[in-house]
């Protein structure tokens, strides 16, 4: 048996958790504050998980129940833009909400399962286990993002210390 579902899952699992921990704990300035020109906040990094999240159910539930294609996803359509007046610990719970829904579904899933096709209308000719494998890079990804855009105050004011974060700044 792959050790990659189990994998997959802990790093699922551990997405929505961090994020109420994040709100709960930070001002909503911070969480909302641009790190530079053109780089998401930390808020545009969670909603955009939020949002993805209904996507990535939807191509779950494509996969199981064999429908042949699924549309590519686009962040910058009307429905997926952020609602500047939705609070950060409101968003992490609506995240949190669809989070779970996903992991029932996920954990019904079998190794049979992740060689599932489907057809991606941007990708191609797309596999399961691809998606799964790319649901937790994403989840990493845009985590980390969020994290290092709130580094960004810290930083500024770091001092001689700043030589140690040169992989972290932003400008």
């Amino acid at each position: 048996m792959s050790t990659i579902l189990p994998w997959v899952i802990s790093i699922i699992e551990t997405t929505p958790e961090r994020w109420m921990r994040l709100t709960l704990n930070l001002p909503d300035e911070l969480i909302r504050r641009p790190p530079a020109a053109g780089e998401w906040s930390a808020m545009e990094c969670l909603h955009h998980l939020a949002a993805a999240e209904n996507v990535t159910l939807y191509r779950l539930e494509a996969f199981l129940s064999g429908t042949p294609s699924f549309p590519a996803y686009n962040p910058d359509a009307p429905e997926n833009q952020l609602n500047p007046r939705v609070r950060p610990l409101e968003l992490a719970n609506e995240f949190a909400s669809r989070r779970s829904a996903s992991l029932r579904l996920l954990g019904k899933l079998t190794e049979a399962d992740l060689q599932l096709t489907a057809r991606h209308s941007l990708l191609g000719h797309v596999i399961l286990d691809q998606m799964i494998h790319e649901w937790a890079a994403h989840d990493l990804n845009h985590t980390i993002q969020a994290e290092r855009a709130l580094m960004q105050p810290f930083l500024s004011g770091c001092g001689p210390w700043i030589e140690y974060f040169q992989d972290h700044l932003m400008k």
